[in-house]
């Protein structure tokens, strides 16, 4: 079987969703493996562009007076490694690392250092929750090397506090930021995949479905505010299927940040953002939190990058199913001044 890796950044996983459908709809394929994995727990170190050429004319050296020649250029400076995973949440074009953006979102649409850490404290209680309940069914469990099974995430805390969270410092803006690590998506690993079947799969294969993927958008923003992703993506998507903030049964926006979560809700509620970016008329609307994230997100259970647009997608699903909705929308913003939104309904 043929294979390839598609790459967004946060929406890889769901853009691989978005690609097996559309080749699905164009007729050159009828049944489709897509998924996202990632394993930030494993991310390199880099060496700076000094220390590579050197590494490079060592391994070219020939002679042993060749090689003793290069050995002596070398400077402790070469070998002073780079986080990989820092180098890559930074944008190259505004320098700005994602925390950044996310304070810069806080900043303009006035959320609080208070209000970001009550919605992070939220994400954990629901995930505890949902964990307790065992609605979290499309989670399949681990099993170490030793035998150990490790079956759900343990990266949720549900004894935390909105004052536990105010002890932490700043984590990218000191002293007045107002991002944290506590109030911030985990750096994990994981993995999720969905099959992506035409009708005619479906009937071949005997399949049962149990969601249509009805419409998706892909849009972008500058990147120093790349959190309003979901919003600027959403929005039109919506508009085209004549549907308002209130017709979605439920939402699964990606907690990359809580104050970029909460930013994007103002931003809806914003006549003048609406009327400037989103070229509306008027304010479109107030999300209801109830329907958002009902089982936490990214703050509590983890963004492993690669993974998170298809972990939502698939996740909308079972929260639909659940509470006995119909209609969805799975959206993230996007490193490097993006979003994505897919839009759902249960069968």
């Amino acid at each position: 079987m043929p294979g390839w890796t598609v790459q967004r950044n946060c929406a890889s996983g769901m853009q691989s969703i978005d690609t097996a459908c559309r080749y699905i709809a164009d007729g050159g394929a009828d049944l489709i493996l897509a998924g996202g994995t990632e394993a930030l727990s494993h991310a390199p170190l880099l060496f700076n562009t000094r220390g590579v050429n050197w590494y490079a004319d060592m391994f070219a050296a020939k002679t042993p007076l060749q090689k003793l020649k290069v050995a002596l250029g070398a400077r402790p400076a070469m070998f002073s490694p780079s986080i990989a995973l820092l180098r890559g949440l930074t944008d190259p074009v505004v320098k700005l690392n994602m925390g950044q953006t996310a304070e810069l979102l806080a900043h303009r649409f006035s959320v609080s250092r208070e209000a970001a850490d009550a919605y992070s404290v939220e994400s954990h209680h629901r995930l505890a929750k949902a964990q307790e309940n065992g609605w979290l069914k499309e989670m399949e469990p681990l099993f170490g090397n030793d035998g150990k099974v490790y079956d759900f995430d343990d990266g949720v805390r549900p004894d935390n506090t909105v004052e536990h969270l105010a002890k932490l410092k700043p984590a990218f803006e000191r002293p007045y930021g107002k991002v944290t690590a506590g109030n911030s998506s985990q750096i994990t690993d994981g993995a999720c995949w969905t099959i992506c079947a035409s009708e005619e799969a479906v009937r071949r294969f005997d399949l049962e479905p149990v969601a249509r993927i009805v419409d998706s958008e892909w849009a972008a923003c500058d990147p120093s505010v790349m959190g309003l992703g979901p919003v600027i993506s959403s929005t039109p998507m919506l508009k085209r299927n004549r549907l308002g903030l209130k017709d979605i049964g439920a939402w699964e926006i990606n907690e990359a940040f809580a104050a970029q979560v909460l930013a994007c809700l103002e931003a809806w509620r914003d006549k003048a953002f609406c009327r400037d970016v989103l070229g509306l008329d008027r304010a479109f609307g107030a999300l209801d939190p109830r329907r958002l994230n009902v089982d936490g997100g990214a703050i509590s259970l983890g963004h492993p990058v690669g993974t998170s647009g298809n972990r939502i997608v698939l996740h909308l699903i079972h929260v639909l199913k659940r509470l006995g909705l119909k209609r969805g929308v799975a959206t993230e913003c996007i490193g490097g001044g993006m979003g994505g939104a897919m839009l759902v309904e249960v069968l």
